[in-house]
């Protein structure tokens, strides 16, 4: 499966990037982003200033924070600088320390910043990771990012996909017991999956004709029925209904050797029909480097693939691989979303 290369953006591209739980490893990955920004792209943190001035001391690299104005000229900025856009916390951070206290801190730096989005001061979103545990501790409702994102912007479904490794892996459901999986796919929400996942392939990643592989639901992809009739009464007759549309979509597959190079070679696009059934091959060819993106959104929004990594916060040991390679999606697809 080769991923293209990101083409010249016609013009520099605006990017939002959220810090995600202050006390996690977020504010350090901005921190690094400012001493390598991004080429074609200006980034603008959605955060604390503070916070930022304060890990940038606390890892030994003392960061300059500008405050960002939207229209301004796109001047290169000196090494170690961040344009920040700011939402001050509210109560003090300390690098590994969870405080419900911010929590509404957290939620509010990703509705600023996906307003912003919306009404085209950005061109895209990207996220460092949140603390699910702390603000439900806060007493706020959250299950995600990308339900949260969802209903921001009255997206009825969206479908998770990370990419990384030479894959682009999507996911049919996502956060779901083992044994939820199976009702949960029906024949009308995979089909809106996987149209989920073509049109973004094509408008986001500018491929004219999607190639997609699909899994079977189970082991041997139900071997005929006779270890489950899934495949059969539901993941088959929704994809023959779209190959019937002109869809270039092979499977059922068997998941154990959907992976394989001469598969891959062939296809733009995996869907797996859960999370441990896909995600496991992807990160193991690209962890650390792995990019979460969220389709079906009006906006685009990319985000790391690991969590916040609480004991690594303000000891200068995070890895920046994974939001490096967001940013550098996000500019690709703002790209090809404008283009």
């Amino acid at each position: 499966m080769d991923l293209p290369a990101a083409g010249p953006a016609a013009r520099p591209r605006t990017i939002a990037l959220t810090p995600g739980e202050p006390a996690g490893i977020g504010p350090d990955l901005c921190v690094a982003l400012a001493f390598a920004p991004a080429p074609g792209a200006r980034i603008v943190v959605v955060g604390d200033p503070e916070v930022l001035r304060a890990r940038g001391h606390a890892l030994g690299r003392p960061v300059c924070v500008r405050e960002w104005q939207p229209g301004a000229p796109d001047t290169p900025l000196p090494p170690g600088t961040l344009e920040v856009a700011a939402v001050h916390a509210a109560a003090p951070v300390r690098p590994g320390r969870l405080d419900p206290a911010n929590a509404g801190h957290v939620l509010e730096t990703i509705t600023r910043a996906v307003r912003g989005c919306q009404d085209g001061t950005f061109d895209a979103l990207v996220t460092a990771p949140v603390h699910k545990g702390v603000i439900n501790d806060a007493g706020l409702p959250f299950t995600g990012h990308t339900e949260m994102l969802a209903e921001l912007t009255d997206t009825p479904q969206v479908v998770m996909m990370l990419v990384g490794g030479g894959l682009r892996v999507a996911l049919a459901t996502t956060h779901l017991p083992l044994a939820a999986v199976p009702a949960a796919i029906t024949a009308p929400s995979l089909t809106r999956t996987l149209r989920i996942l073509h049109d973004a392939l094509r408008r986001d990643f500018g491929i004219a004709c999607p190639r997609l592989l699909v899994s079977g639901l189970n082991p041997h992809a139900g071997e005929g029925g006779h270890l489950g009739r899934e495949e059969i009464e539901v993941i088959g007759p929704v994809l023959e209904a779209l190959r019937a549309e002109g869809f270039d979509i092979r499977g059922p597959l068997p998941a154990d050797t959907l992976f394989n190079p001469d598969r891959l070679r062939d296809c733009d696009a995996v869907l797996a029909m859960y999370h441990d059934q896909g995600l496991p091959v992807l990160k193991y060819a690209s962890f650390g480097a792995g990019v979460n993106v969220t389709l079906g959104l009006p906006i685009i929004r990319t985000s790391v693939d690991h969590g916040t990594a609480l004991d690594l916060a303000g000891t200068g040991r995070a890895h920046d691989g994974s939001l490096r390679e967001a940013v550098a999606l996000a500019i690709e697809l703002a790209g090809h979303r404008s283009a």
